[in-house]
């Protein structure tokens, strides 16, 4: 068996080059390789995806090939899911290693532990508080759920899976981004006064006994550094400029921003409800840059203006560094017999992890 190619020579290849060689390494791979593009993804990547969606759907239709290589251009927790939806059936492989996710950081089990212990001493929280974990998260914050009597959720269901928590216990510990909890629970008519955030960097998260006690949502100090880039005076100069504009935001973020919205969707739901939009209509869009210069580009042709909402840019930089050149070495190695940068979750995660995904999946069939 060959050894295994170097990345530095692929990194010295120009994207045309390294275009030629994912092609040819595609048609040589043939159906035991699927290449999955997150709609984040960079488009010199995406285009090359045999499948794109949104992380989860993405692994479910990764679960359905019969392919044994996935090769997922997306971020860690993305490829971390897919291992554990195909069962470790699959082969699982993440271009670049260093393609994380800044929210999913921001909880990590160490963190989340140490919460659940502190908030033993205010009350029992295995009675009476349901952990629920964004997609977004490692498999081990997915594994604390499952065993836990907890949940995950992604941003199209989360109403639905809070709504199935508070069926099971009186309150819900929500990770690892604040704003898609505090706007879903807003929905089901919670009031704000009944949401707290806990400060992971502070004792006891900042907050007294009582607050806890007469919480319903305890809400995790985190947040998505993309959607926090928007902000309401974004929404309000549109609406100056643009007085029959629509404005389609996604639930990562600030409450602030989401009120002012038409509507607040996941990616899907933007995609859909701007694909569906007439003619002539003027969209402002809250979302990843990369998805909304795509959606901008395929909606002229239709006579539909997307804009993003920011004056700045802003993607998703860990996203980003999966490349064309990583892309095409992880290919090339394939073709050579070697695996690289695999994602495999320990059974010991996996097991629990899934049964919190399979909670959600109930709910939503």
């Amino acid at each position: 068996m060959s050894a295994a190619l170097k990345l530095n020579e692929f990194n010295l290849l120009d994207d045309a080059q390294c275009d030629a060689r994912i092609a040819a390494a595609k048609n040589i791979l043939g159906k035991k390789l699927v290449i999955l593009g997150h709609h984040y993804q960079r488009s010199e990547v995406y285009k090359h995806a045999d499948l794109k969606g949104d992380s989860l759907m993405l692994s479910r239709m990764a679960a359905e090939t019969e392919a044994e290589y996935v090769v997922f251009c997306g971020v860690h927790f993305m490829a971390e899911v897919a291992d554990i939806v195909t069962g470790g059936r699959r082969t699982v492989i993440l271009p670049d290693l260093a393609a994380g996710c800044q929210m999913a950081d921001m909880a990590n089990l160490v963190k989340v532990r140490s919460c659940w212990e502190e908030l033993s001493q205010v009350l029992d929280p295995d009675a009476c508080i349901t952990p629920v974990t964004y997609i977004n998260s490692a498999a081990n914050l997915k594994a604390f759920c499952g065993s836990h009597g907890g949940i995950v959720c992604t941003s199209s269901n989360a109403r639905g899976v809070l709504e199935w928590s508070f069926a099971q216990r009186e309150k819900v510990l929500f990770f690892p981004d604040q704003h898609l909890g505090r706007w879903s629970a807003y929905k089901m008519g919670i009031p704000l006064e009944q949401m707290v955030v806990w400060d992971f960097t502070r004792p006891r998260g900042g907050l007294e006994p009582e607050q806890i006690r007469q919480a319903r949502m305890i809400l995790w100090k985190g947040h998505c550094a993309v959607h926090q880039m928007f902000r309401p005076q974004h929404v309000d100069e549109f609406r100056r400029q643009v007085p029959n504009g629509r404005v389609i935001s996604h639930p990562e973020n600030a409450l602030e921003v989401c009120l002012k919205s038409d509507r607040v969707g996941s990616t899907e739901t933007i995609l859909k409800t701007v694909r569906a939009a007439e003619p002539g209509s003027h969209w402002l869009v809250g979302t990843e840059l990369n998805l909304v210069n795509r959606l901008a580009e395929e909606m002229k042709p239709k006579g539909v203006t997307v804009q993003f909402m920011s004056p700045m840019v802003c993607m998703c930089s860990t996203m980003f560094r999966i490349d064309p050149q990583h892309l095409a070495w992880t290919l090339d190695n394939l073709v050579v017999g070697k695996v690289v940068n695999q994602i495999r979750v320990p059974a010991e995660v996996a097991q629990p992890a899934r049964q919190a995904l399979d909670r959600m999946l109930a709910i939503a069939q």
